[in-house]
């Protein structure tokens, strides 16, 4: 009887433990519009965001003015459809970085603080512009984006940089787009931050009134319903701080990822907001910095 009152404590604390660590996340089926819209709202739960954007901002503009070499230069016919391309040295791995902003706002431009510390670390860094709604619908975003890749693999060459070390990451919906591209042979490993991967909830929020997403772009864009190359290692990191939906979309792509025994992990980084997640890439002792460094430089 004590043995089995033993078997039964050590049952139920299994049963505990497993609950415990089990994520339970609100179901966005259930929400009206202004709970979805208050969902996706990063820059309502992070009001500090656009001080912390300001200074980016003034930061990126800083860092291409003293990289002038290799800047807005075109991939496709929009105006928008350009890379920057900052060159670390030659035969270098290379880190292709996709902007964020909901795919209707910011750009490459906002973006190039985040070139500033891996160029130092002898990485060459590309980053990628693409055209925004409403101009552009998601199937027009995603054809550039992919376009945006084979421009790097057809010219790679240009800037000496390695073929066999190409990584791709984006942040938000650039962390979707990562998602979307990561097919191209180019890619050596794929590092999406704080994606979207499952583009269903966003048709009854606020984001959709400029994307005008359709039933096809939703099944044909939403990579948690798609299987990526079996052989790419696939890094997926949200912020412990962040939105529900946004800790949601993450924790089921990378559960996904899991199933289907993809190389790579999911994390979650503790602390972390929407916006402050893009600090832990940049700075030299931060979880996401160093493991793009480490595939990066060929050890995946």
């Amino acid at each position: 009887m004590p043995y089995f009152s033993f078997l039964l404590g050590v049952a139920l604390m299994a049963s505990l433990i497993q609950v415990a660590n089990a994520e339970s996340f609100p179901d966005w089926h259930t929400m009206d519009k202004a709970t979805l819209d208050r969902s996706y709202n990063n820059s309502l739960a992070v009001p500090e965001s656009k001080g912390m954007f300001d200074a980016w901002v003034k930061e990126s503009e800083r860092f291409r003015a003293a990289h002038p070499e290799h800047l807005d230069i075109s991939y496709g016919p929009t105006p928008r459809e350009k890379l920057d391309i900052f060159v670390a040295a030659p035969h270098a791995p290379t880190l292709v970085f996709i902007h964020g902003g909901f795919w209707q706002m910011r750009s490459k431009n906002d973006f190039a603080f985040i070139a500033a510390p891996f160029v130092k670390a002898g990485v060459n860094v590309v980053m990628v512009g693409y055209p925004l709604a409403p101009e552009s619908h998601m199937t027009d975003i995603v054809a550039a984006s992919k376009q945006a890749i084979a421009y790097v693999r057809e010219h790679i060459q240009d800037w000496q940089g390695d073929p066999k070390r190409v990584v791709v990451s984006g942040w938000s919906s650039g962390g979707h787009l990562t998602a979307e591209v990561m097919s191209d042979p180019i890619v050596s490993a794929a590092v999406p931050l704080s994606g979207i991967y499952d583009l269903k909830p966003l048709v009854g929020s606020y984001i959709n009134d400029k994307l005008k997403l359709t039933p096809s772009e939703v099944s044909t864009y939403s990579p948690q319903f798609h299987t990526p190359r079996k052989s790419l290692p696939i890094y997926v990191f949200v912020g412990g701080a962040e939105l529900s939906e946004i800790r949601r979309q993450s924790y089921d792509y990378g559960k996904k990822l899991k199933q289907l025994n993809q190389p790579g992990f999911f994390k979650e980084i503790p602390g972390k907001n929407h916006y402050t997640i893009l600090a832990d890439m940049i700075d030299s002792q931060g979880e996401i910095y160093k493991t793009l460094i480490k595939v990066l430089k060929g050890n995946n």
